[in-house]
């Protein structure tokens, strides 16, 4: 684990001291709606629903740890791991099955799912576990229940770990192979006729003396105490009233490179010194301690162990009958060497993997609602557009677009050389072609560019078109230019071309081109490379999945229930969004309520309705035509202009866990950081943690400094513009 420096690729997080949290939106909306007073909820009546107690082998209740993890009632879990058994997509829940999912939305059902694949993995984890140590000969009854029991990795690992190969003999298991497993039983069961004397043997390591024998069957007593579950719950409890903190202090590794000037770690510097309790820290403070510039500490209060010690004693590990002093010391060192040999070292491994986790979960999901209103922007459609990959050596490179994103033209231009005989060649294309939209990527040369055109367009020079540009994000435009599917789209064109198409495109029908493209190359979220790739790979392509169907034609999900319910208004395919259609089905549900038809019809009120407002809207109806478009403009405005206090419009470019960045025109994103979206700010819709700012959202801001030498801009967030 580390923590994190500043800046759009790494952020600066920790302070001197801890602050007051300046981000405490609740939790996300809630997942569940309350059920008393309703109608009773739809549970799934499967085969699969009946199987899912047992599925996993393990100790505890599948539905039970889900629902306690992620705070979704039982009945709801028992569904969507129905659902996700039978091979249903999170979209196709969230649109047909929301009385059974309660009406969660997507992001919440894939919180579900992630737990859920992830207690799976750790079932099957356990199951390997269990069969390497039957065959190597270390598995017997007892620990094989523990494993079962285990409901994390962290668990499962802290059991494990001993008996895996190559691992050093641990002092239990050397003073169980000395036969002291007995006594160890017999200190807790019957100590009253337990005679250490008895398992002496003079001459044998361990057992020659009564000492030796006393502190094997210590060592046997404190692993037995550290891999009860029990006793770990109740630790667990203790920390969590308790104030746990993190430290984190330079290394002396780092500074002896610094004397060396072999590394720059000043950057760090608010790291240098810094504690916060664990349960505020935030998730762009934390990161992989892979630097190795920063010391992380967890420290956990003495507290819990005086209270956990005195648990033990006198309630956990309290022996069944009476017990002579020397064996109640015995507990006692046993209990006390458990908790700082064995379970101290397990917590501070728990709480820092919990903090890795939690922080790439936020990653991902930060990820996730970037890419999701990026695939939303609206289209710019019925204008041809001429897209631009701007360049200095090598020129700019120009694609013309018609209407329907067909390649009309391509060609080079060296805008940033002879610019006259250049400008004069752009005009004769524009005027050729009657294109007057241009956009450009924001990529090398791209300010450079867009002042070569705000110059053109201030002069007239493009009369009588009415030419108005923006710029547009290019991640990932270079990569898709040379791989196997712009290979097959685009055969013989050359690769650098191909990426002004695809600039031109992504303004076009922002999806349609988007989805071509991996989405970690999209230039959305940050750390992208520091999760887990598999995650982020999975989340992403849940979300590309889930906006396609948001656009796409929905009825193909559900075509026998439409052809069920057109035959039934007397309608047919060709009069979908016609007023003669409208009308039938009013008629009908007039005559019979929504909830009647649906359950003639096999099917649920929530999806009839959804069938009803799609066969009502008009042909080519666009649903994100709702959402905000790319923004044209003729003039450019440069760093220098800004003055602290002006008040600007502007689109966000790209939100991270630290704030958001904002386009505000002047070749250079502000940062609105996070301390600054508060809940008044936003609209009601927005006022929940998964749905703060995201990409291409349009906000009016303030300005608070201005750093033109580090070309840093600092905003402060006015409102979101509707």
């Amino acid at each position: 684990m580390k923590l994190a420096g500043e800046g759009p690729s790494s952020v600066s997080c920790f302070v001197k001291k801890e602050e007051e949290e300046d981000f405490t939106f609740e939790d996300p909306c809630i997942r569940k709606e309350a059920t008393s007073g309703q109608q009773l909820p739809r549970v799934l009546r499967s085969p699969l629903a009946k199987s899912l107690r047992n599925e996993l082998n393990m100790n505890w209740d599948l539905i039970e740890v889900l629902s306690s993890l992620i705070g979704v009632e039982r009945w709801v879990c028992v569904n969507i791991v129905t659902l996700l058994q039978e091979e249903n997509t999170v979209p196709f829940m969230v649109r047909y099955r929301k009385d059974m999912i309660n009406h969660m939305d997507a992001d919440a059902v894939r919180d579900v799912q992630l737990v859920y694949e992830e207690l799976c993995t750790l079932a099957k984890k356990t199951q390997s576990v269990i069969q390497t140590l039957k065959k190597d000969g270390n598995l017997t009854a007892e620990l094989e229940q523990t494993l079962r029991s285990c409901r994390s990795a962290d668990e499962l690992d802290h059991v494990y770990t001993p008996y895996k190969k190559g691992s050093k003999l641990t002092k239990a298991r050397r003073a169980k192979a000395l036969g002291l497993e007995d006594a160890a039983s017999a200190l807790l069961e019957t100590p009253n006729v337990l005679d250490l004397n008895k398992w002496v043997k003079p001459g044998t390591e361990g057992l020659s003396t009564t000492e030796e024998v006393a502190l094997g069957v210590e060592h046997i007593l404190a692993d037995m105490i550290a891999k009860d579950p029990d006793t770990l719950t109740y630790v667990k409890t203790l920390c969590e009233t308790s104030h746990i903190t993190i430290q984190s202090t330079v290394s002396k590794s780092a500074l002896k490179e610094k004397e060396q000037e072999k590394t720059d770690i000043d950057k760090f510097s608010l790291y240098f010194d810094f504690t916060s309790n664990i349960q505020r820290i935030q998730p762009h403070q934390v990161d992989m301690e892979s630097l190795k510039i920063l010391t992380v500490k967890v420290n956990i209060p003495d507290r819990v162990r005086t209270d956990f010690t005195t648990w033990c004693i006198n309630s956990r590990w309290r022996t069944k009958t009476f017990a002579r002093e020397e064996l109640r010391v015995m507990i006692k060192n046993a209990v006390e060497d458990s908790y700082k040999r064995l379970i101290l070292p397990f917590l501070t491994r728990s709480y820092r993997s919990k903090l890795t986790t939690a922080a790439e979960k936020e990653s991902i999901a930060m990820f996730v609602r970037n890419l999701r209103q990026r695939l939303l922007a609206c289209p710019v459609r019925g204008c041809v557009i001429m897209g631009v990959d701007p360049g200095f050596r090598h020129g700019c490179k120009v694609a013309i677009l018609s209407s329907t994103s067909h390649i009309l033209h391509t060609d080079v231009f060296y805008l940033h050389s002879s610019k006259h005989q250049e400008a004069d060649k752009l005009r004769h294309l524009l005027v050729k072609y009657g294109c007057t939209k241009i956009v450009i990527g924001n990529g090398t040369a791209c300010r450079e560019t867009e002042s070569f055109f705000s110059e053109l367009i201030c002069r007239r020079f493009f009369n009588p078109l009415d030419v108005s540009y923006c710029i547009t994000n290019e991640a990932g435009a270079s990569i898709y230019s040379v791989s196997p599917e712009a290979v097959k789209e685009m055969p013989d064109m050359d690769p650098n071309l191909r990426s002004a198409v695809s600039i031109g495109r992504r303004v076009q029908d922002p999806m349609a081109e988007l989805v071509k493209i991996d989405p970690k190359h999209i230039g959305i979220g940050t750390y992208q490379h520091d999760v887990s790739a598999g995650a982020l790979k999975a989340a992403l392509d849940g979300v590309v999945q889930e906006c396609v169907s948001f656009v796409g034609v929905d009825i193909n999900i559900c075509s026998e229930t439409l052809m069920r319910f057109l035959s039934r208004v007397g309608g047919s395919a060709d009069q979908i969004g016609t007023a003669k259609l409208s009308q039938c089905m009013d008629n009908t549900v007039k005559n019979s309520s929504v909830e009647e038809l649906a359950s003639t019809m096999d099917t649920s009120p929530e999806t009839l309705k959804l069938i009803i407002d799609g066969l009502t809207q008009p042909p080519g109806f666009d649903i994100r035509q709702n959402f905000g478009q790319a923004d044209f403009k003729r003039g450019v405005v440069s760093m220098s202009d800004l003055q602290v206090g002006a008040v600007l419009t502007g689109r966000v470019d790209n939100t991270a866990l630290f704030g958001a960045f904002v386009d505000i025109g002047v070749g250079r994103s502000g940062l609105i950081h996070k301390s600054k979206i508060t809940l008044d700010k936003l609209p009601p819709s927005q006022r929940r943690r998964s749905l703060v700012l995201g990409p291409g959202e349009r906000v009016e801001v303030r300005v608070l400094n201005v750093d033109r030498q580090r070309g840093r801009i600092g905003l402060d967030l006015i409102r979101v513009l509707q």
